[in-house]
């Protein structure tokens, strides 16, 4: 605690000062494009790894980045979602995994939970999850399995996001691109889904895909590796439509 009161007092007195107009600006509110939905993990600083401006990204973080569907609950997720579509106007909503994640692992051992219930009920959440490891990735066991439901688990929750009403409406109406990324700690990578490949691949500046309607789910397994593959995937301007 005495680093984080440290570190409050050093952005008062020095990055405050060098960057006042921006915050006078976003003082009388805020315009961000994308919103970002990512798990709680304290090795996830998004300011950092997206080398970003207050004011540039929406956020919303749990254990897991679960989406529940739509229906499932009035929770903080879906009004996050509602308000970031409805009254921020956001065109980008990414949601991100990251190796290593514990939640996954919770997932795949719900045995270890036994005292943490509220951990195992909110990961019930990614039940669909389980059940597509279960049908597709029966081979798989320890890193390989992990990572598979660490990559599952971010499309999973891609076809949460579409059942929320104003989702769908936004996707129909070419207003509103999903992108499924799983953040690498140990290599700091993001791989981005390409769902004319299926399967992850390194983000690059030149080419980012985006995640469409069709899961590509009957006999096709997400690639498990954690290089991912050199998939295609789709420009900036193809996109925007340009």
């Amino acid at each position: 605690m005495e680093k984080i009161v440290r570190g409050i007092h050093h952005f008062q007195t020095s990055q405050f000062e060098a960057h006042s107009e921006l915050f006078k600006n976003l003082s009388a509110g805020q315009s961000p494009d994308t919103l970002m939905i990512t798990c709680s993990d304290s090795r996830i600083a998004l300011s950092l790894i997206l080398q970003i401006q207050p004011g540039e990204l929406f956020v919303l973080r749990n254990a897991g980045n679960i989406i529940p569907p739509f229906g499932a609950g009035r929770g903080g997720e879906g009004a996050t979602i509602e308000f970031a579509i409805k009254a921020l106007g956001v065109s980008h909503v990414v949601v991100m995994g990251h190796s290593h994640c514990g939640a996954m692992k919770g997932l795949l051992h719900p045995e270890d939970l036994s005292e943490m219930p509220l951990i195992r009920d909110w990961l019930e959440h990614a039940s669909a999850t389980r059940e597509v490891l279960k049908e597709c990735y029966s081979d798989l066991d320890g890193q390989d399995l992990l990572n598979a439901s660490i990559k599952e688990n971010v499309l999973v929750q891609l076809d949460n996001m579409r059942t929320y009403p104003v989702v769908a409406a936004k996707l129909a109406k070419g207003e509103l691109t999903l992108h499924g990324w799983i953040y690498e700690i140990e290599s700091g990578s993001i791989l981005a889904f390409d769902p004319d490949m299926a399967r992850f691949a390194p983000l690059t500046p030149q080419k980012f895909p985006a995640a469409i309607a069709s899961r590509y789910a009957n006999d096709i397994r997400i690639g498990v590796s954690n290089g991912g593959s050199t998939a295609g995937s789709v420009t900036s301007q193809e996109l925007s439509g340009d």
